[in-house]
């Protein structure tokens, strides 16, 4: 039996990343979300804002930060929401202060959002931390069957997904990368190793700087003797 290995923690010398990982409803970004997770207990979601009321047991700043909509939209006008979007008549977004602080000590954030708050992120302030990945299903016969097999939505629900997943696929070349989700443990390895290379990007790493100046400075204290 494999054992899946424990990923390091992430180094205080380095910046974190923001993680874009889309998909199609049913492509399998919730289980890999949380595989992830489980690899690394470093990456932390994003918790969104949102101006909707709090439903029955969730609590602000763990399922959401709760706030109104003048606090939102004031968000907005200063640049302090790295995406937003309406959806029914009620606001949600992506704050940017915590984001930043938890990069900044060298932690990752995973954003579970579509192409369109994707595409926000990856054209703000933030957008040189960005990673993106797009899931794709094997087969839309397979993505059909995957919705299915939850046991949750009706025929009309599904059918509503089934309609909105070939606008959502017609971004993939929007990505950095883009995976097929055919087998699940496969692609959550090809993951992982996406993530572990993007950490080791020399503009992630801005230690080494001053790593090369003592280097420097050794080569030159050696010439000298």
């Amino acid at each position: 039996m494999s054992v899946t290995p424990t990923a390091p923690p992430p180094p205080a010398d380095r910046r974190g990343l923001l993680i874009i990982l889309s998909s199609p409803s049913g492509a399998g970004k919730s289980t890999l979300s949380r595989r992830l997770r489980a690899w690394d207990d470093s990456i932390r979601f994003s918790i969104s804002a949102t101006t909707r009321p709090p439903r029955p047991g969730e609590a602000d700043g763990v399922d959401y930060h709760f706030v109104t909509r003048a606090a939102f939209e004031g968000q907005v006008a200063m640049g302090d929401m790295l995406e937003h979007a309406e959806v029914f008549g009620n606001l949600y977004g992506s704050p940017r202060a915590p984001v930043e602080t938890a990069i900044d000590s060298g932690c990752d954030i995973l954003f579970d959002v579509d192409w369109q708050g994707g595409q926000q992120i990856k054209e703000s302030p933030l957008s040189a931390q960005v990673v993106s990945i797009f899931l794709l299903p094997p087969s839309m016969a397979e993505l059909e069957a995957r919705l299915r097999a939850r046991g949750q939505d009706s025929d009309a629900v599904i059918r509503d997904r089934m309609r909105k997943s070939r606008d959502e696929i017609s971004h993939w070349a929007e990505y950095d990368y883009v995976l097929v989700n055919d087998d699940l443990e496969a692609c959550e390895a090809r993951l992982r190793s996406i993530l572990s290379a993007e950490r080791l990007r020399r503009l992630r790493q801005p230690y080494l700087a001053g790593h090369v100046q003592r280097l420097n400075v050794e080569f030159e204290d050696r010439a000298l003797t």
